[in-house]
C-alpha cells in the first residue's frame, strides 16, 4: 500500500533532508513508516515482538545507510517497506530457516483439534508463527501484506506457479494447526 499522498510529499522534502545528513528529519520519516515496517517484519518473524523490534530497528539503521543510494523511483514508505522485508526474509534465512525450502504437510505436529474463532486474533497469530519460516512469508506476503505472486517470486527467488502452490499449502498447513476440517 502505498503512503497517503501528504506523507509522500512531506517523505521527500525529509528523504532530501535525511540523505543530506538531517538526523531530525530521518526521525520524522522513522515516526512516519515504523508501524507499517513493525507490522510487517512483526508478521514474517512469527508473532515475535523481541525479534521484531531488533528487525525494525535493523531496516531503519540499514535505511540511513542506503540513503544516499535511494533514487526515488518509488515512494519512500514502498523502499522502505520492501528493505525491512528484505532484512526480516534474510533473518529467516541466517537462523537455518531457508524460506523457499518445501516442508511436507506431515510434518507439522497434530496436537488435536483447535477450535477456531475468526474473531480471536491472538490464536490466528499463534497459528501462523507455527507455519514453517517460508510457508509463513509466503501467506504473509500474500494475504496479509497483499503482494501479488510475481512480486512474491522475484523476492523469494521462485516461479509464480511455485508461488501460488506454496500459498495454497500455507493455507492447508494452516487449516491443519488450526483444527478445521477440509
Amino acid at each position: 500500500m502505498p503512503p497517503a499522498p501528504a506523507a509522500e510529499s512531506t517523505d521527500t522534502d525529509d528523504v532530501r533532508a535525511a540523505a543530506a545528513g538531517d538526523r531530525q528529519a530521518f526521525h520524522r520519516l522513522y515516526r512516519l513508516h515504523v508501524d507499517r515496517v513493525y507490522g510487517a517484519v512483526y508478521r514474517l518473524a512469527g508473532y515475535d515482538h523481541a525479534r521484531a523490534e531488533d528487525l525494525t530497528q535493523d531496516a531503519f539503521v540499514r535505511a540511513w545507510q542506503k540513503l544516499g543510494g535511494f533514487r526515488g523511483e518509488s515512494a519512500f514508505g514502498t523502499w522502505l517497506y520492501r528493505l525491512a522485508v528484505n532484512v526480516a526474509l534474510m533473518d529467516i534465512r541466517s537462523r537455518g530457516a531457508d524460506p523457499v525450502s518445501m516442508m511436507a504437510e506431515d510434518d507439522i505436529p497434530d496436537h488435536g483439534e483447535t477450535p477456531f474463532c475468526a474473531a480471536e486474533r491472538e490464536e490466528l497469530e499463534r497459528a501462523i508463527a507455527r507455519l514453517p519460516p517460508r510457508a509463513r512469508a509466503v501467506l504473509v506476503l500474500h494475504d496479509i501484506e497483499g503482494w501479488r505472486h510475481e512480486e512474491i517470486g522475484i523476492e523469494l527467488g521462485m516461479a509464480v506457479g511455485s508461488s501460488k502452490a506454496q500459498l495454497h499449502r500455507a493455507r492447508g498447513l494452516l487449516r491443519k494447526i488450526l483444527g478445521e476440517r477440509s
